[in-house]
């Protein structure tokens, strides 16, 4: 019996220890990217992308400020670092699954026992004391257990990748809104200067009007168009206080917590340009969603093995050891001991199609996360294609709006002069102030959708948080929590 027990041994550990493995095994796909860019010639050889910390090229210091803060304060990113500690338990959760289990017992009972002898009843009370190990091991024969931690580990890099993406969300988030922010405030200081240009012009046609070389109707007309421009700036006041409070929160704290801290005006940022942007390729390794589209479907392929694991035999070593005495001083020495051991088989046999049908249904699930995985690629694809294309075009149309914004200026500098001498109409200075205010302001708008545009590019080129985050400490730590008497809440 001996004999056997040991041969069986043997064969299992053997068996387990050959690594056996059902189900597909992943392998990391490849896909066809193009060679270059649609702006980049054939000929020439592209420089990779400048992506570290590209919001320092910003040059603005309160950017980089704000984000260091929103990194070390953002609820999203500290959400991202509660699932990576999540995945982290469930790796080891898995990796346990590989080695025995051992637990332990111990038991203590007093009887009594009472019998009828010569019409008397005889009673005899006695201590029993019972202590023991249970052990049982899950040999991964056909490799659900293996499959399982790889999965895990899969899981566990989908999680450090989704930290990653959330991180190049939060700081192009950040750095966009904080663009808006100054760029609102230099719409506002134009609105204000446009609109005290035009209430005094009207104040000079009403002193032409009580001169009698103007009619209280260029009166109306000139105050009116100086209201219309004021108009504009209570809409740009909300505009910038919205985005103040987006940038309060995306730094985790109240709306309402940076309004005094950015209420001084500074210049819109500007990059400098142009920017390499690396080859198509480089986004396989330089997106976070892409790579973290890459994990699950990694993840997804390991859990078909586990699925075509259970349709296959699957075998335990159980043993015990237990040993009872009637004083518990000899348990180890006058005891009695038994033990048990031996395999247990489990064979499927029938399940009307279940275990088939769960393969399959991971199969499925493989497959749209490839697919996802996919469709990742072409969206960074196009993301980037669609920046650059943006920032060329719009760096384009700054310079043609910076000159029409002079040349406005110049007009509206002369229709005043010759106004005040009588040369020209009124109509012809108020036109000539709304086309100046107009273009100022589109060549404002234009400046600030160039900062936009590059941030949409280091974006889009995966351009994210590249220093240490740290992710080990939980957002809350217990205290107490071993064993204590239970207090029960009153309820109100």
């Amino acid at each position: 019996m001996t004999s056997w027990v040991r041969l069986s041994v043997g064969v299992l550990a053997a068996a387990a220890q050959a690594g056996c493995v059902v189900g597909p095994d992943y392998q990391k796909p490849i896909l066809a990217m193009p060679a270059n860019w649609s702006n980049q010639k054939t000929a020439t050889q592209a420089k990779p992308a400048q992506l570290s910390a590209w919001w320092q090229r910003l040059r603005d210091p309160q950017l980089n400020a704000l984000v260091n803060e929103a990194v070390t304060g953002n609820l999203d990113v500290a959400t991202a670092k509660a699932k990576i500690r999540e995945a982290r338990a469930s790796y080891r959760q898995s990796t346990a699954t590989l080695f025995p289990s051992v637990d332990g017992s111990g038991s203590a009972t007093r009887s009594k026992s009472a019998a009828a002898t010569s019409g008397r009843a005889a009673s005899d009370a006695h201590s029993q004391f019972q202590t023991g190990f249970d052990a049982s091991w899950e040999l991964d024969l056909f490799g659900p257990n293996r499959r399982g931690v790889e999965a895990a580990r899969y899981g566990l890099d989908a999680s450090q990748a989704e930290l990653r993406s959330t991180l190049l969300t939060l700081i192009g988030d950040v750095a966009s809104n904080y663009i808006q922010a100054r760029g609102y405030q230099a719409r506002i200081q134009l609105a204000k200067r446009a609109s005290s240009s035009e209430r005094q012009t009207a104040e000079l046609t009403r002193a032409m009007a009580q001169a009698g070389t103007a009619t209280a109707a260029d009166v109306a007309k000139a105050m009116g168009q100086a209201s219309s421009t004021e108009a504009d700036i209570p809409t740009l006041e909300a505009g910038y206080a919205e985005t103040v409070h987006r940038l309060s929160v995306l730094t985790g704290r109240p709306p309402a917590a940076l309004a005094e801290r950015l209420k001084r005006s500074a210049p819109i940022p500007a990059p400098r340009l142009p920017i390499p942007t690396g080859i198509p390729a480089d986004i396989l390794l330089n997106r976070p969603d892409v790579r973290l589209a890459e994990r699950h479907y990694a993840q997804y392929t390991a859990k078909i093995g586990q699925a075509e694991a259970a349709r296959y035999p699957a075998v335990s070593l159980t043993g015990d050891i237990d040993t009872s005495a009637l004083k518990l001083g000899d348990l180890g020495k006058n005891s009695s001991i038994s033990w048990s051991f031996g395999p247990t088989l489990s064979v499927p046999v029938f399940n009307a199609g279940q275990l088939k049908a769960a393969v399959e249904v991971a199969e499925a699930q493989r497959d749209q996360y490839f697919i996802a995985y996919r469709s990742s690629v072409l969206t960074a694809l196009e993301d980037v294609e669609n920046a650059i294309v943006s920032l060329r075009q719009e760096r384009i149309r700054v310079s043609k709006l910076a000159s029409s914004a002079k040349s406005y200026g110049d007009a509206a500098r002369l229709e005043q002069t010759l106004y005040k001498s009588g040369e020209t109409s009124l109509l012809d200075v108020l036109d000539a102030q709304r086309s100046l205010y107009s273009a100022e302001d589109d060549l404002v708008q234009s400046r600030i959708s160039i900062a936009t545009d590059y941030i949409a590019l280091n974006k889009a080129l995966g351009g994210g948080w590249d220093g240490v985050v740290e992710t080990t400490t939980p957002e809350i730590i217990d205290v107490k929590t071993g064993p204590r008497l239970a207090t029960i809440p009153v309820a109100p």
